[in-house]
């Protein structure tokens, strides 16, 4: 197992929620709308009444292995096999999974010294509740109070979990940040998506939100943008005849969603939105971190960011790549092409992260430093190490 002189920072590790994380502070009056029920012999998760087989197996009892799809990722599969033939057999969950003092003992046999935390069931909730904001808020709250409780926001200086918010509601919202922030959150995760609307979507750089991101701004944490079901796998389903119907976790038999890859025109849309529509200018000392949306959208985005700012200066405060470079820092996938985003964002805002123990992820995570070949000791510590460090600590550089 790898090993590295420096404390190691982590940008994205994931929990797997326990039957209760949803539950065990949910306000009665809401219960009937996120349950979990069998069906066939098989438990399943109804939102909003409707079962739902975007995560087909909520209970987690059982996950595939930690790393287990690193070849499919890798482009490394010339049999042919499907992802579950790749995969393997899965594992039973162990504690470290599911508990954060069983964590903090592997994430020292793993080398690392701290980990900003995502949750994995919670991305089913915004794109099925949109229906109904409070009720959403309350899923988002509940769950926070479960995390805050086993997790904790900063445990320890070690364990970051961050809270999940939905702007669907921006005061709503805004509340939920400030109980986050007394509770010594150090960053939020939200979706890569338009904002949830009764009427319509909207952008997350509309005026009416740009309270919520001051206060972001002015608490020095950052808003992690991670990976979810932004509801983009519809633009595939037009093209498929399956208009309508909803998403299927790890679902690859038709090569076309690869082609259209909802992954990367999420966050590709979510970036330019808060840089066209001014949250950037409005709030120079916002930061956001793309997690778990790799980097290959970001040729195309530097490419259109400077075709628009030609074709239109006076729509913009500044250019839009150097508000990209200032508020932005990126988590790339181990099987891109790192030394390509470095050189359009600068080595200070990479970060390392190993989205362990997700299967698309990284078996080990410090074997990240084996992409990093040809960078400096310096430049892989920024990566490795300070970067996140920085953020953590409120730096604005």
């Amino acid at each position: 197992m790898t090993s590295l002189p420096y404390p190691v920072y982590d940008a994205d590790n994931h929990y797997y929620e326990t039957a209760d994380a949803f539950l065990r502070y949910l306000p009665k009056q809401y219960r009937n709308e996120f349950q979990y029920v069998e069906v066939r012999g098989r438990t399943k998760l109804a939102v909003a009444g409707q079962i739902t087989n975007y995560i087909p197996n909520p209970t987690f009892e059982v996950v595939a292995a930690p790393g287990s799809h690193e070849k499919w990722y890798r482009a490394q599969n010339p049999d042919g096999l499907s992802l579950r033939e790749l995969q393997g057999a899965p594992i039973t969950s162990p504690e470290s999974f599911r508990s954060s003092t069983e964590r903090l003992k592997l994430m020292d046999e793993q080398g690392l010294h701290a980990s900003v935390f995502f949750p994995t069931l919670a991305s089913v909730i915004e794109e099925r509740m949109n229906h109904d904001h409070v009720l959403m808020a309350s899923v988002v709250h509940s769950l926070n109070q479960w995390v805050d409780e086993e997790w904790g926001f900063a445990r320890e200086g070690r364990i970051f979990a961050a809270p999940v918010i939905s702007l669907a509601d921006v005061d709503l919202a805004i509340d939920e940040l400030e109980w986050a922030l007394k509770r010594g959150a150090r960053s939020i995760c939200m979706r890569p998506a338009p904002i949830s609307g009764y009427r319509s979507r909207r952008s997350p750089g509309a005026a009416e939100f740009d309270p919520f991101w001051a206060r972001c701004a002015e608490a020095k944490i950052f808003v992690n943008l991670h990976l979810s079901d932004s509801g983009y796998d519809q633009h595939y389903r037009k093209w498929s005849g399956g208009e309508g119907q909803e998403s299927v976790g790890f679902e690859k038999a038709d090569p076309l969603i690869g082609m259209f890859d909802p992954m990367s025109r999420a966050i590709f849309d979510m970036i330019s939105a808060l840089i066209c529509h001014g949250v950037a200018d409005r709030h120079p000392d916002i930061r956001f971190v793309s997690v778990e949306n790799g980097s290959v959208w970001m040729k195309e985005l530097v490419r259109m960011f400077k075709k628009v700012y030609g074709q239109g200066p006076q729509q913009f405060a500044r250019d839009p790549i150097e508000n990209l470079r200032r508020n932005f820092f990126v988590v790339p996938f181990y099987e891109d092409n790192i030394q390509e985003l470095v050189e359009m964002m600068g080595v200070n805002r990479v970060l390392f992260g190993s989205d362990y123990p997700h299967a698309e992820g990284l078996g080990d995570p410090l074997s990240f430093v084996d992409e990093l070949k040809g960078f400096s000791d310096a430049d892989i510590k920024l990566i490795m190490s300070d970067n996140m460090k920085g953020l953590l600590e409120g730096a604005r550089n």
